[in-house]
C-alpha cells in the first residue's frame, strides 16, 4: 500500500522554547461580584463573561481568538494535518438503514459534504434518491438534519433541523413520493423525538412554550420550562396541536412519548433530569387505524426509583427494559390493565453483561449487551428462552439495530477503533448474514492493534482501558499518547471509529480510552460510583490511567495529552488543576467549569442528578473542592492548555469556558502554559457541526499538541 506523504513523516524530538514571559493575554477585568454559599463568601470576578452579547464579552472573545490564531497559523503541523484529515474524511459514510412501507431509508455523506443527506430507495428502484439534503439550507453547512421519522406506510417523513449547532429544532413534513414539504411547521422543539400514529395521520412530539427571551441572550439561551407532549395532525397549524400530557407543577421535568410498533400504546416517559430514572405512564390508543388520543393515562411506575423503557408490545402486554432490582438491566412483561408489581414477569433476567437495548424483530427479542465495554448481539424467544447470538467481526461496538417485528431481516452497524462503521444485514430465520454496506478509507487497519488492559484506581477498583497503536510499538515511554475519557451520566465509551484519531495513530501516536466510573459500562452501580460526592472517583480513575501508561512505558508526562468534552471537559480541567504534572498538553472541550453555577444556565438544572447542587451545604462542599473555575492556583505550572467552545453552545453555556480561561490566564506561571481558547462561531455543543469545521478544529488541536510535546515534522 502506498504511504501518503504525511504518513512518512517521523517524529523528531526538539526543544520547545519556553512560553514567552508575557503571552499578552487579552485583558479580563476582575469584577467585584461575591456570592454567599451557606456562610462562605466566594468571589466570581469574571461573572461579566456570562453576558455573551455584551460589548465587553464580544471584545474579549475577538481578542482571544486573535491570539490563538496567531499561534496556530505558525505551526507547521497545522497544514499537514488538515491535508491528511481531509483525505481521510473523504469516504462515504452511510447511516443504519431502516425499512418502512416497502422503502429503505438511510443517511449518507459522500465524504466531504458538510452534512449527511437523507436518502430513500424504492422497492422497485436500483438506485436511491435524495429525499432531504440539509446542505442546501445554508451555504456554510451550519444547518443540520437532527431527526427523521418515517410514517408506517412510508409516505411521509417528519424531520428536524437545527441552525448553528443549537439544541432548538424545527420540525417539518415531506412527501416521500414528491420530495416536497407539506407546509407543516413545528417550532419551539428541544430534546424531542418524533413518533407517528399507525393511521399515518400525525405524530407525537414534545415542545416548550414560546420562550421568554432573556435580554441579551436571544432564543438560543432562553430559559427552559414546561416541556409538554403534543400530537400534531398533518395539514393543521401548530396552534391546533393536541396537548396530550404535561406536569404543570414541575416546570423543569422532561415529558416525552412514543408509540409502540403495533400502534396500540403511547408510552409517556417523565424525567426530572439527566438521570435514567423516570416515571412511566401509558395510553391505550386502541385501534391503531383510529387511535383514541383522549383515552385515560395509566400509571405503571409512579416513583423515581429506576428506569423503565418500553421497547414494544404484544397486544395487551408491554415489554419494558428496567434496572429496578437489576443494576445491569432486565426485560419484564407488564399488563397495563393489571399493573401491580406482583404481576410483572421477568423474561430476560439480569446477568454479568449490561443489557443496552432490546428490539422486537421477526417475533424475537434481539438484545444488544455490553461486556467489558464491548458489544455482543443475542437472540431470545418471546418467552425469554435464549436462542444464541449473532457473530460480530471482533471487539467493537454495535451502535444500532434496525428491523420490524413482522420481518425476519435486520440491519446492524459495527465499528471499532480502526474499522469504520459498517452496516450488516442478518436474517433471523436463516441464521445468516453478511456485510450490507462497507466504506473504504485510505488507511490500512492491518498495521494497527487494540488491546484491553485492567488497571487499579486509587481505591483499588479495577478499571478497563483500551489501547490502540501501530504494531511493533517500542515501549520506551516516548510515544505521544492521547488519553480520552468521559466518566459521567451513565454514558458508556466503547470502541468506535474516529477519522481524527487515525491521523494521530499514523504519526506513531497511541490512543487510550479508559472506562471511568460515572459511565454505564457496568450498569447502575458503576454509574452511581462516579456521581455527586463520589465524583472524585472519576478523577482518580483518570489519573490512575495516566500513571499506568507511564509506569508501563507506553508514554511519559512529557508526551501525554489529556482530552475530553462536555462532562469530559470538566474531567480534564479538574484533573490538571489537581495534577498539573500529569501531562504536557490538555484539551478541555465545551466543559462544565463553574460547578457552583452550572444549574443556572440553559439545561444545566438537569445535571444535578449527576453532580448535586451548590444550593445545598453538602453539595457546595464537594463541588467547590473540584470545580475547575474555583481550583485554579495562582502561579500554577500548568501544561499547555487549549480550551475549545462555541458561541452558540446552548447545552454547556460558553460562559463556563470563558470564565475558566480568564481565571487560568490570570493564574498561570509566566513560564508555563500557554492557556489559549479557541471559540468557534456559528457552532454549538458538537452535534451537527459541519465537516469543514470538524476538520479545522481537529487540525488545530493536533498541531497545538505536537508542537508543545516538542515533536516537529521533518
Amino acid at each position: 500500500m502506498r504511504i501518503p506523504s504525511l504518513l512518512a513523516l517521523a517524529f523528531m524530538t526538539s526543544v520547545v522554547s519556553a512560553a514567552p514571559a508575557n503571552w499578552n493575554y487579552p485583558a479580563a477585568e476582575r469584577g467585584s461580584v461575591v456570592d454567599d454559599y451557606h456562610g462562605t463568601s466566594v468571589a466570581d470576578p469574571y461573572r461579566w463573561l456570562e453576558e455573551l452579547d455584551s460589548p465587553s464579552t464580544q471584545s474579549w472573545v475577538a481578542a482571544q481568538n486573535k491570539i490563538t490564531d496567531s499561534l496556530l497559523t505558525t505551526l507547521p503541523w497545522r497544514a499537514k494535518f488538515k491535508a491528511r484529515l481531509t483525505e481521510l474524511w473523504n469516504y462515504p459514510r452511510i447511516g443504519l438503514p431502516k425499512k418502512e412501507g416497502g422503502h429503505v431509508f438511510y443517511s449518507r455523506n459522500s465524504g466531504l459534504q458538510n452534512q449527511a443527506v437523507f436518502y430513500v430507495q424504492d422497492a422497485t428502484a436500483t438506485e436511491p434518491r435524495v429525499l432531504i439534503d440539509p446542505n442546501t439550507l445554508a451555504s456554510d453547512g451550519t444547518v443540520a438534519l437532527t431527526a427523521t421519522a418515517v410514517s408506517r406506510d412510508g409516505k411521509w417523513v417528519a424531520y428536524g433541523t437545527a441552525a448553528a449547532g443549537s439544541d432548538w429544532n424545527e420540525f417539518r413534513v415531506r412527501s416521500v413520493e414528491t420530495g416536497k414539504d407539506t407546509g407543516d411547521v413545528i417550532k419551539w422543539v428541544k430534546f424531542s423525538g418524533i413518533s407517528w400514529t399507525n393511521d399515518h395521520a400525525g405524530f407525537f412530539y414534545s415542545r416548550y412554550p414560546a420562550p421568554q427571551i432573556v435580554e441579551g441572550t436571544g432564543k438560543t439561551f432562553s430559559k427552559l420550562e414546561h416541556q409538554q407532549l403534543y400530537y400534531h395532525r398533518l395539514g393543521t397549524p401548530q396552534e391546533r396541536d393536541v396537548l396530550i400530557h404535561a406536569v404543570p407543577d414541575q416546570p423543569q421535568w422532561f415529558v416525552g412519548g412514543g408509540t409502540t410498533e403495533d400502534g396500540r400504546w403511547l408510552e409517556i416517559s417523565i424525567r426530572r433530569g439527566s438521570s435514567s430514572e423516570n416515571l412511566l405512564r401509558v395510553i391505550d390508543l386502541g385501534d391503531p387505524r383510529a387511535p383514541k388520543l383522549d383515552a385515560p393515562v395509566l400509571a405503571l411506575a409512579d416513583k423515581f426509583e429506576a428506569k423503565f423503557d418500553v421497547i414494544g408490545s404484544d397486544g395487551a402486554y408491554l415489554f419494558v427494559l428496567t434496572n429496578l432490582d437489576a443494576p445491569r438491566n432486565r426485560l419484564i412483561k407488564i399488563d397495563p390493565k393489571a399493573p401491580a408489581r406482583s404481576n410483572w414477569q421477568t423474561l430476560i433476567p439480569e446477568s454479568k453483561d449490561v443489557i443496552e437495548s432490546v428490539d422486537l424483530i421477526g417475533g424475537k427479542f434481539v438484545v444488544r449487551v455490553m461486556r467489558d465495554a464491548s458489544s455482543r448481539l443475542l437472540v431470545y424467544a418471546r418467552d425469554g428462552r435464549a436462542l444464541g447470538g449473532i457473530d460480530l467481526p471482533g471487539i467493537g461496538t454495535v451502535a444500532g439495530v434496525s428491523g420490524r417485528d413482522e420481518e425476519t431481516e435486520l440491519f446492524y452497524s459495527f465499528s471499532s477503533f480502526t474499522t469504520p462503521t459498517t452496516n450488516y444485514r442478518y436474517d433471523l430465520k436463516a441464521a445468516q448474514g453478511g456485510v450490507f454496506q462497507a466504506p473504504q478509507v485510505a488507511f490500512d487497519p492491518a498495521n494497527y492493534e487494540t488491546k484491553q488492559i485492567f488497571y487499579a484506581s486509587k481505591d483499588g477498583t479495577k478499571i478497563p482501558m483500551f489501547i490502540t497503536h501501530k504494531k511493533g510499538l517500542k515501549l520506551d515511554g516516548t510515544a505521544p499518547t492521547l488519553l480520552y475519557a468521559y466518566g459521567g451520566f451513565n454514558i458508556s465509551l466503547t470502541p468506535t471509529f474516529s477519522v481524527a484519531n487515525l491521523a494521530w495513530l499514523e504519526q506513531g501516536g497511541i490512543y487510550a480510552l479508559p472506562n471511568l466510573r460515572g459511565g454505564g459500562e457496568y450498569g447502575k452501580d458503576w454509574h452511581q460510583a462516579g456521581t455527586k460526592e463520589r465524583k472524585q472517583n472519576v478523577f482518580d480513575d483518570y489519573i490512575a490511567a495516566a500513571e499506568w501508561l507511564t509506569a508501563n512505558h507506553y508514554t511519559s508526562p512529557a508526551h501525554l495529552v489529556l482530552s475530553g468534552g462536555s462532562n469530559g471537559g470538566l474531567l480534564v480541567a479538574a484533573v490538571i488543576n489537581q495534577r498539573p504534572d500529569l501531562c504536557r498538553v490538555a484539551w478541555p472541550a465545551v466543559g462544565v467549569m463553574d460547578m457552583l453555577r452550572f444549574h443556572k444556565f440553559t439545561v444545566g438544572f438537569a445535571w444535578t442528578s449527576d453532580y448535586g447542587s451548590s444550593d445545598t451545604p453538602e453539595g457546595f462542599r464537594y463541588l467547590s473542592a473540584y470545580s475547575p473555575l474555583h481550583t485554579v492556583k495562582k502561579g500554577g505550572r500548568y501544561p499547555a492548555v487549549l480550551v475549545t467552545t462555541a458561541d452558540h453552545d446552548d447545552r454547556v453555556h460558553p460562559g463556563h469556558s470563558f470564565k475558566y480561561t480568564a481565571a487560568m490566564q490570570a493564574g498561570v506561571a509566566p513560564d508555563a502554559g500557554p492557556v489559549l481558547v479557541r471559540i468557534e462561531t456559528k457552532a454549538g455543543h458538537g452535534a451537527g457541526k459541519p465537516t469543514t469545521k470538524i476538520i479545522d478544529e481537529a487540525a488545530d488541536k493536533f498541531a497545538f499538541a505536537l508542537h508543545f510535546l516538542g515533536l516537529d515534522p521533518k
